[in-house]
C-alpha cells in the first residue's frame, strides 16, 4: 500500500507579511532619509560654502637700509619680539660724518660768498659815483679846452699864435671829448654791474639766498644719511629670515630681515568657481586652524575677492588655447578679515592651514568694492623722527655763525 503524498507548503515573499513589513520600513528609511538630506541641502547646507583651501597671510615687511654700509651691530634675531621705531642693524656711520662735515663747510663757505656779494652792492655804488665824477671833469676839460680853441682861432689870423699850437689846442679838445666818452662808458658799466648784482641780493636776507638754502639743503640730506645708518623697525612685531651679518658691505636696498605684525594676518580662503555665485562682501565666515583644531573657532568677515585665479597669475600661465585640453576647475582667493581680539587670544602663522565655512545667506552685499579706501590700509611715523629738526638747528648755527662780522 503506497503512503499518501505530503505537499511541502512554498513560501513567497509577496506572501511572507513580515518580510514585507521589513522591506517597506527599510524603504520607508531610506525615503525619509533622503528627504532630509534634501531638506537639509535646501535649508542649511545651500546657505553655506567651505573649503580646507585657505592659509594665513600677511604683511611681511622687509627691512632694507636706504644708503650702503658696513654692519656693526644686529640688535635683533629670528623670532624676537620688536616695538615700532627699535633699532634693528646699525651701519658704520663714519662716511656720512666725513660728507656731513663736508657740507657744513661747504656751507660756511656759501654764507661769507653771499654776503660778499651784498657787500659788492655798496662798493659798486660807491663806483658809480666815481665815475660820475670822471664824467664832470671830462665835461670841464671839454668847456676849457673849447674856449682855448675858441681864442687861438682868432688869433691864428692876426699871427699871434703859430698853427701848431692851434693844432694842439683841437687835440686837447679831441683828447677831452673822448674822456667823457669813457667816463659815461664806465658810469653805464659800473651801472649795469650793479643791478646784476641787485639782481642776486634784491628781495631776500642772507640766511633766505638761493645758494645758502641749496647748501643747507645739502646739510640736511646728508645729516638724514647719518642719522639712516641705525635701521629701525616700522612696526611692532616677530622677526623673521634675518640673513644679515655682522661685518657684511649691504648696498641700499638689501633685504636684512623681516618684520610679521601678527595682530594683521587674514585668511585667504581658495573657493572653487561654482562656490562664488552667491558669495558677497561682508558676509560671515566661521574658520578653524589646523593648530588648534575644532576647539578653537575664528570669527571673520570677507573683505574681498581676488581679481584672478592662481592660474592666471601663475609664473608661467597655462596656455589653454591647445589642441590637447582638459578643463580644470579653477579656485578664486577670497580675503577673510579676522577678529584682532581673537589673534590676540590664539595667535596665528603665516602660511597656516585653515578651514572656511561661509554664511552665503544674505546676498545683499556687494560682488566688487566700488569706492576707494577712505584711509591708508597701514602707515607708520618711524621716520617721521628723521626729518630735520636737529639739523635744521645745526644749519642755523652755522649760518649765524658766518654771517657775524668779526
Amino acid at each position: 500500500m503506497t503512503a499518501p503524498e505530503t505537499s511541502t507548503p512554498i513560501t513567497h515573499a509577496a506572501g511572507n507579511p513580515a518580510r514585507k513589513k521589513a522591506l517597506m520600513s527599510i524603504a520607508g528609511v531610506v525615503i525619509l532619509a533622503a528627504l532630509c538630506w534634501a531638506a537639509y541641502e535646501w535649508l542649511v547646507a545651500s546657505h553655506y560654502e567651505s573649503t580646507d583651501n585657505a592659509y594665513v597671510q600677511g604683511s611681511v615687511v622687509q627691512i632694507t637700509p636706504q644708503i650702503g654700509g658696513t654692519v656693526l651691530a644686529i640688535l635683533a634675531d629670528d623670532n624676537d619680539f620688536v616695538k615700532a621705531g627699535q633699532v634693528l642693524v646699525r651701519l658704520d656711520p663714519t662716511d656720512a660724518k666725513l660728507a656731513l662735515d663736508q657740507a657744513e663747510a661747504n656751507l660756511a663757505q656759501v654764507v661769507r660768498q653771499v654776503r660778499t656779494l651784498y657787500a659788492n652792492n655798496a662798493t659798486l655804488r660807491a663806483q658809480i659815483s666815481l665815475r660820475e665824477s670822471d664824467v664832470v671833469k671830462a665835461k670841464t676839460e671839454i668847456s676849457r679846452a673849447s674856449d682855448d680853441l675858441k681864442r687861438r682861432e682868432s688869433l691864428v689870423g692876426d699871427g699871434a699864435i703859430s698853427r701848431e699850437e692851434l693844432n694842439h689846442s683841437q687835440t686837447q679838445l679831441a683828447n677831452s671829448n673822448s674822456a667823457l666818452a669813457g667816463a659815461l662808458a664806465g658810469v653805464a658799466a659800473a651801472r649795469e654791474q650793479l643791478a646784476s648784482n641787485q639782481a642776486m641780493t634784491e628781495g631776500v636776507r642772507i640766511d633766505q639766498h638761493p645758494s645758502v638754502l641749496a647748501a643747507a639743503t645739502k646739510v640736511r640730506e646728508v645729516w638724514l644719511a647719518k642719522e639712516r645708518s641705525a635701521l629701525p623697525a616700522p612696526v611692532a612685531g616677530f622677526v623673521a629670515r634675518r640673513t644679515v651679518q655682522l661685518g657684511q658691505r649691504v648696498a641700499a636696498g638689501t633685504p636684512l630681515m623681516a618684520i610679521i605684525a601678527l595682530n594683521q594676518v587674514w585668511v585667504d580662503a581658495n573657493f572653487k568657481e561654482v562656490q562664488l555665485r552667491s558669495m558677497r562682501i561682508g558676509q560671515s565666515v566661521k574658520l578653524t586652524a589646523d593648530l588648534y583644531g575644532k576647539k578653537v573657532e575664528y570669527k571673520g568677515v570677507v573683505s574681498g575677492l581676488g581679481m584672478g585665479t592662481g592660474a592666471a597669475f601663475s609664473l608661467l600661465p597655462a596656455q589653454n588655447a591647445t589642441g590637447n585640453w582638459i578643463k580644470v576647475v579653477q579656485r578664486l582667493p577670497v580675503r577673510v578679515t579676522l577678529d584682532p581680539a581673537e589673534i590676540a587670544q590664539n595667535p596665528l602663522r603665516i602660511g597656516l592651514s585653515m578651514e572656511a565655512t561661509v554664511d552665503v545667506s544674505n546676498t545683499d552685499g556687494k560682488m566688487l568694492a566700488d569706492a576707494p579706501r577712505a584711509a591708508a590700509l597701514v602707515q607708520t611715523a618711524v621716520y617721521e623722527g628723521m626729518d630735520s629738526t636737529a639739523a635744521a638747528e645745526e644749519v642755523r648755527k652755522i649760518v649765524a655763525a658766518n654771517l657775524t662780522r668779526h
